[in-house]
């Protein structure tokens, strides 16, 4: 009865976001109480499960949404995203520029959202294709390759930090092993995919859409790289920091205490911002005023995903305190199946269903995460990994990331799907095969 109410309840949560349009916040809402009610939870626990759920999970990640938003804002605003471009292209020189893309975006992409930073280098390259006779996809596809997977799976991403945070996971170690992961995913599907697919599909953006994208800027009006690469990755310096201590240093000394207060994620985040402040704004010619917009301008459009975190919180307390969650560790620790490739296909089958990443990422964390309490040997980093690269897999017509592509690189639908979605999946696939290959080792 426990799975069947699972069953229903995920079926249930599709229905209601794919056939009757039901925001996501309210459809998690609605099936979290579901669970609770149907499970045989008192009434008024399950509406403590939900408020706790959500107060639980958004107390934390609420926090470092806001400071990795205004991160990310205060690199767009003061040409940081363009400098680290420039340099980088610069360096690998215009036959490998698809290359330089690649990890442009995995940089640029740490602190943004990926619609934020295809929004912010799209302009690049479109100046570059022209410039160098490029085909457009092959510079394009390595950027949103590089950008996707960092917004899947590598900390200080949202869903990935909401999900350290319900698998009880270390965040310097899973940063660390999302970038070992995440950089031959974003190389197979962005550069090697990008030139081979680059070939057989021309497409060029549309007049309408050039004519509304911002020109780059002047050299000279420009951050300096070294100084942008270190304001944005600082916060992920300081957590892997914390990270060493905490394998090198005994608990009670005092040197590790403070490497765990500087690097946990919200004090990290804390401390580049104010950085960022000075360093990619009054250092830029900004005012106090002009930083004071940026910072409160940039917080709006988080709210969707915030809740939709929140929401995901709540469904994953309910599933705890309901008693469903326990019984699906006990079949999963009598079954053969991997905790970690059944985090990948539960999240796989609701971003197919759903398409979204974020969804389906919290779902699965909800479903998985009390695997992840009992049974040992189980990594609780790779089961972030796992849930993550399962939430971008197939990208289709539900997924508001395939109209962005399709509409700023000027694609057929039928286009659309052999480069953006077969893309996505080839990130999905080549990530559960490193995370697999990982957990015989972690």
């Amino acid at each position: 009865m426990p799975l069947l109410i699972t069953l229903i309840s995920i079926l249930f949560l599709l229905v209601l976001i794919t056939r009757f349009k039901v925001n996501p916040f309210v459809a998690l809402l609605l099936a979290a109480g579901f669970v609770g009610i149907a499970s045989g939870m008192p009434l008024v626990k399950v509406v403590d499960s939900i408020k706790d759920g959500m107060g639980g999970t958004l107390g934390f990640i609420a926090i470092v949404l806001a400071l990795g938003t205004m991160l990310g804002k205060m690199m767009a605003e003061s040409g940081g995203a363009e400098r680290i471009a420039r340099t980088l292209i610069r360096l690998f020189g215009e036959k490998n520029v698809h290359w330089a893309m690649m990890f442009v975006a995995f940089i640029v992409g740490i602190p943004v959202f990926f619609q934020v930073g295809f929004v912010l280098l799209i302009p690049l390259v479109i100046t570059i294709a022209r410039q160098t006779g490029v085909s457009l996809l092959k510079i394009g596809i390595p950027l949103i390759a590089g950008l996707s997977i960092v917004h899947g799976i590598v900390p200080p991403h949202p869903a990935a930090m909401a999900a350290v945070d319900l698998f009880q996971a270390d965040v310097g170690k899973t940063i660390l092993l999302s970038i070992i992961v995440a950089l031959p995913a974003a190389i197979i599907a962005g550069p090697l995919y990008g030139s081979w697919i680059g070939k057989r599909i021309q497409t060029s953006i549309s007049p309408e859409l050039a004519a509304q994208m911002a020109e780059p800027k002047d050299e000279r009006e420009l951050p300096g790289f070294g100084i942008t690469v270190f304001t944005v990755l600082l916060p992920v310096f300081l957590m892997l920091l914390a990270t060493v201590a905490d394998v090198t240093l005994p608990k009670e000394d005092a040197l590790r205490q403070w490497a765990d207060f500087i690097g946990s994620p919200i004090t990290s985040l804390l401390i580049a911002v104010i950085i960022s402040f000075w360093t990619l704004g009054f250092n830029r010619g900004f005012t106090k005023d002009d930083i004071l917009k940026f910072t409160n301008d940039c917080l709006a459009p988080t709210a969707t995903i915030l809740l939709v975190i929140g929401a995901g919180g709540a469904f994953n307390k309910v599933l705890l305190n309901s008693g469903v969650g326990d019984y699906i560790a006990e079949l999963a620790k009598a079954s053969a199946i991997s905790p970690i490739l059944l985090g990948w296909l539960i999240a796989a089958l609701i971003r197919v269903a759903t398409g979204s990443a974020t969804v389906s990422m919290m779902t699965a964390a909800g479903i998985v995460g009390p695997i992840a309490l009992q049974v040992p040997g189980t990594s609780p980093e790779l089961l972030v990994l796992a849930t993550g690269s399962g939430s971008l897999i197939l990208s289709h017509v539900n997924d508001s990331g395939f109209w962005l592509i399709k509409e700023y690189f000027n694609m057929s639908v039928q286009d659309t799907l052999k480069s953006w979605t077969v893309m996505e999946t080839i990130l999905s696939v080549v990530a559960i095969i490193l995370i697999m290959a990982l957990s015989l080792v972690v």
